[in-house]
């Protein structure tokens, strides 16, 4: 079973109900029960057509559903309209239901934690991390949000900041595990892109391209994290890199500069370098600060903090550090890594070993577990 194929068929589905009528909040639960169909049907009997065979299930579901609501009067006329199981249109509405999700009477960020709950796929825990809320907190505001546009006509689009900041978390989610998740957000965003002559489309599709070139060069075979600095620089996708820096250049040449165009120059910098040690770390601080002016964020200005330790040495980086929250979520991390680049070991081993406990997966925990035994086996030798 592909469940990332699901993933991704998830907001085609979906779209296609909604465009021939079903409410939302009713086309979701189609889809899901649809979903939960496929799990139990197709490891042994898979489809020819996933995707025809899912719009079927689903759209089967809602007439179900709807001929159980006597309030609804048009029982007998949804029924006639039921389409006959085969292949499916190739229409992809997906970027449409991006923005009609992002619908003009609900709150921006209560948008995108809509759309990332249902056209996207991301659980109610992934999108409470990206938010740095409790998973219970980000629950409440979900249903809050679908309960704002259960009655509401999906007929009016949201702005382009919202569908973009979903496109990002969907892409940040699929990079740190699930690689079609990102190459989706990838393709939605160049559909966006050839549509909408906007710089933070372009910079968005810049800086997703520029970390996707890294992503074969992320982890080692047996499946652990390798960090940056320590990336086989050899398999970093040059022509994604050389793409995603010519989008860059002509979006900053239109001096209304962004949020996404800033991560991606920061992106670029790292990608300029050769080596871990020829990276331009006063450049990238120098961006740092444009971020933070722009965005106001504790994790842009914890991201800063590690820059800083690089251009200006560990004890300036740990000193932009002690003006962050610690319960920041891998502020434990960086502290860790400061330390350790200021020569005191047992600090930056207890740390590591701190911040293993708060990682937020496997792979996270795995890789911090080890730097606090590596240190560990140094203080003793």
């Amino acid at each position: 079973m592909d469940e990332a194929l699901l993933r991704v068929l998830t907001p085609k589905v979906l779209a296609v109900l909604v465009r021939r009528g079903a409410g939302f909040a009713a086309a979701e639960d189609a889809v899901q029960d649809a979903l939960v169909e496929a799990l139990r049907v197709w490891p042994a009997d898979p489809p020819r057509d996933a995707k025809g065979w899912l719009i079927t299930v689903a759209w089967r579901k809602f007439l179900d559903a709807s001929r159980s609501d006597a309030a609804r009067r048009r029982r007998e006329d949804l029924v006639e309209e039921e389409p006959a199981p085969g292949p499916a249109s190739d229409q992809d509405d997906t970027l449409r239901l991006y923005f009609l999700c992002a619908h003009p009477s609900l709150t921006p960020s209560s948008a995108v934690a809509l759309t990332l709950r249902a056209v996207g796929g991301l659980t109610t825990r992934q999108i409470a991390r990206a938010y740095l809320v409790p998973e219970a907190t980000m629950a409440q505001r979900i249903s809050r949000a679908k309960r704002t546009v259960s009655g509401a006509r999906l007929d009016r689009p949201g702005d382009v900041a919202t569908v973009l900041r979903v496109l990002y978390l969907v892409f940040n989610e699929g990079y740190s595990g699930d690689v079609d998740l990102a190459a989706e957000a990838i393709r939605l965003t160049r559909q966006l892109a050839a549509a909408i002559d906007h710089p933070e489309v372009a910079g968005l599709l810049a800086l997703m391209l520029l970390h996707h070139a890294r992503r074969a060069a992320r982890t080692a075979p047996d499946g652990s994290l390798v960090p940056l600095a320590e990336q086989d620089r050899g398999r970093w996708d040059t022509a994604s890199i050389a793409e995603g820096v010519v989008i860059l250049q002509s979006a900053l040449a239109r001096d209304r500069l962004g949020e996404f165009q800033a991560q991606a120059a920061i992106a670029a910098l790292h990608a300029d370098a050769l080596t871990a040690a020829e990276t331009d770390w006063v450049q990238i601080v120098e961006w740092y600060d444009e971020l933070a002016r722009l965005t106001d964020s504790p994790v842009v200005r914890l991201n800063r903090a590690v820059a800083v330790g690089e251009a200006d040495g560990p004890r300036a980086g740990l000193a932009a550090l002690a003006a962050l929250d610690p319960a920041l979520p891998r502020h434990t991390a960086v502290a860790a890594y400061l330390h350790e680049r200021d020569g005191d070991l047992a600090t930056a081993a207890r740390l590591y070993a701190e911040a293993a406990h708060k990682a937020p997966d496997l792979a996270e925990r795995d890789h911090l577990t080890r730097q606090a035994a590596r240190l560990n086996t140094r203080r003793s030798r």
